[in-house]
């Protein structure tokens, strides 16, 4: 009789589990942060492509003489701007974009270590 016990408490345990990896894996904001793994996968390859953008930038200025003239887009109208201050700007930029990826691989990587856990706890009760 204890042994059925013991196998109902267990089967218990098992779905309880199951339900928890089950929900993790569908993003349930309850369990993980509410951004999903989609969304933070988009996020990544939109700030990837920004910083790829913005290093492209920053070789192109770096190819200008002191003299040359630099323009920025503010809305409809180019506004001419200080080749330092162009170069100042786009480091800033990329230093900014590469944070924010770092802060979105650590996002990634915690959710990917929630989700394991939640499955080696399900494959521990099997």
């Amino acid at each position: 009789m204890g042994s059925s016990t013991a196998l109902k408490e267990l089967q218990r345990d098992l779905e309880v589990q199951a339900n928890l990896l089950s929900k993790l894996q569908k993003g349930n904001p309850s369990l993980i942060s509410p951004i999903s793994l989609l969304t933070l996968l988009i996020e990544t390859l939109t700030l990837e492509s920004s910083l790829g953008e913005n290093e492209l930038v920053l070789k192109e200025l770096d190819l200008l003489k002191e003299d040359a003239n630099v323009y920025k887009l503010i809305g409809p109208v180019l506004v001419k701007q200080d080749l330092a201050e162009a170069n100042a700007n786009v480091r800033k930029r990329i230093e900014y974009i590469s944070a924010e990826l770092k802060r979105l691989d650590g996002s990634l990587q915690d959710l990917e270590d929630q989700q394991n856990s939640k499955k080696s706890a399900v494959c521990f009760l099997d």
